[in-house]
């Protein structure tokens, strides 16, 4: 577990449960249901609060309407815009800059993860996502330690 703390500008880091800020808010940008289904319940199960975007398009305008935002879980492909698009927008927002977004994409690959690092995503989750580590990583994520991973590695 990293003890260096990097809390956002947007919430509160006090009453932390096992590196998960108290009413930590997660925005997940994904454009099928079930994906996003499965996405909610296992951050439900972590007591993370969730909202749901469907596409990269005004994604900065729907999470300035939001008290607080703790992370971002961004789905590369998306409708109208993607979810490259969508990052590039969010950074340039003041109060949403430091929020951290991580790239959840079923193009798991080690040049897609590549890519998305070298574009500005704090990290990488390949799909299909491990029920059994998604909760640690999201904890790792929300603890300020950067998460790369691909659920296996092309050959």
């Amino acid at each position: 577990m990293n003890d260096q703390d990097t809390a956002r500008p947007t919430g509160s880091s006090d009453g932390r449960r096992g590196g998960i800020p108290k009413d930590a808010t997660v925005l997940v940008v994904e454009d099928n249901v079930s994906n996003f289904v499965l996405i909610a319940r296992m951050l439900g199960f972590l007591n993370i609060h969730c909202e749901w975007k469907t596409s990269g398009y005004e994604v900065v305008e729907y999470a300035d309407t939001l008290p607080r935002l703790d992370l971002i879980l961004m789905d590369i492909r998306l409708p109208y815009e993607d979810g490259y698009g969508a990052m590039k927008k969010i950074r340039a927002s003041d109060r949403l800059k430091n929020v951290p977004i991580v790239a959840v994409t079923a193009e798991a690959s080690q040049e897609q993860m590549d890519k998305a690092r070298t574009s500005g995503f704090d990290g990488f989750l390949g799909k299909p996502l491990d029920p059994d580590k998604f909760p640690d990583q999201i904890r790792r994520i929300l603890s300020g330690e950067p998460v790369w991973e691909i659920p296996y590695e092309e050959r």
